[in-house]
């Protein structure tokens, strides 16, 4: 194992060198290679993590705590994840420029719109949507924002997220969640019954998974029945989603329950999401310890099969989905189908996949450091 750390973190290290932000303002994209990079900092003391989260940011938050490119009547909840990323930097500077901006994302929260069931709208101009993409987006923001500044008050409100997630989204005979739901139940992708989206979009899962998982990490079990709760949830989602691990690979595919079927392939952005909260949520004893092997045989396979050294002698991430919705966008009319998903562009080294990629090599970092480098090899 210690050959592919070494490419592992030569990869990190090249990217991380080289770039430059996502869309140039304040994004959810950036916020998962900060978040992968503070999680490496924490889980490997160097300093450059830390170095990298600053320089960013030192770009984008202002000294009056104001946020490049952000602007709270977009009413995107994308716009919070990367919100995440302050609290640790605020307790590790003191700069009250980061509590500010805490502050200036939270209050999106208290006035986005919700769906009637109390979930927010994926977007302003996605009326009475919600998409999995969305749970991480926001409840691991709002949840510490509450255990740290508002004394868990609001806990209810985001359990009752994700049992709504549950209750609506969930596919019993699967074990899996649909992708998106149209509480009005209008729109041209949604089911007239039901409200759900067609298919089983294995990003959307992993963005589910994390955010239980994280939600979970800065949750007080003082506060019970929601801790829980929770826990629950995670347990069954992740029950769900280990039948379709592919046993070659360890991989899962981009349809998730469509293993073999034509254009089907087996895709990275999704597969380390669930590689992360299957590590996180063993190691923190949300899961049982046998998914932290799963999810570590999750993120090797990954690199077996889609990180490569290209002709420059450099490393590339192979294997991620661009990106993926439901709805008409710039022109595209994004109907949820299998053909619809397949139809995204498969591209290298994008953020959505790499970011992810940081944040999953930490728990292997924290794995060996447990284990030692030789876990789970045969």
């Amino acid at each position: 194992m210690k050959k592919l750390n070494l490419k592992c973190e030569k990869y990190i290290d090249e990217y991380l060198k080289d770039y430059s932000p996502y869309k140039g303002k304040w994004c959810y994209e950036d916020g998962c290679l900060l978040q992968g990079s503070m999680l490496l900092y924490k889980a490997t003391e160097d300093e450059k993590y830390l170095k990298f989260i600053l320089n960013y940011l030192n770009e984008f938050i202002k000294d009056d705590g104001s946020i490049k490119g952000y602007t709270k009547e977009e009413y995107n909840i994308d716009n919070i994840n990367a919100g995440k990323i302050l609290f640790d930097i605020y307790q590790l500077t003191k700069d009250e420029k980061y509590r500010v901006a805490i502050e200036i994302l939270h209050e999106q929260i208290l006035t986005h719109p919700r769906v009637e069931q109390g979930n927010f709208w994926h977007k302003k101009r996605y009326e009475n949507q919600v998409w999995l993409d969305g749970m991480y987006m926001v409840e691991p923001f709002y949840t510490r924002y509450e255990t740290e500044f508002n004394n868990k008050k609001n806990y209810g409100d985001i359990y009752k997220h994700f049992t709504n997630v549950r209750e609506n989204m969930f596919n019993e005979e699967k074990g899996l969640h649909y992708h998106g739901w149209d509480t009005a139940k209008k729109l041209a992708w949604a089911d007239k019954e039901t409200g759900l989206s067609k298919n089983f979009w294995l990003r959307a899962i992993g963005w589910h998974l994390m955010a239980m998982v994280d939600t979970l990490e800065f949750m007080s079990e003082e506060i019970f029945n929601e801790y829980r709760g929770l826990q629950i949830l995670l347990k069954e989602a992740i029950h769900g989603i280990a039948k379709y691990q592919d046993k070659n690979s360890s991989m899962w595919y981009q349809v998730v329950d469509r293993i073999g079927d034509k254009g089907n392939y087996l895709e990275t952005s999704g597969t380390l999401m669930v590689a992360y909260t299957m590590m996180k949520g063993a190691r923190l004893g949300f899961l049982n310890e046998k998914y932290r092997e799963l999810g570590y045989k999750a993120f090797k396979g990954v690199c077996n099969e889609y990180l490569k050294e290209n002709e420059n002698g450099e490393l590339s991430l192979g294997g991620i989905c661009l990106v993926a919705g439901l709805g008409g966008f710039e022109g595209q009319v994004r109907d949820g189908s299998y053909e619809y998903y397949l139809s995204e562009p498969v591209v290298k080294d994008d953020v959505k996949g790499t970011g992810i990629f940081l944040m999953a090599y930490s728990e292997v970092v924290l794995l060996e450091k447990e284990l030692g480098e030789s876990c789970y090899e045969k």
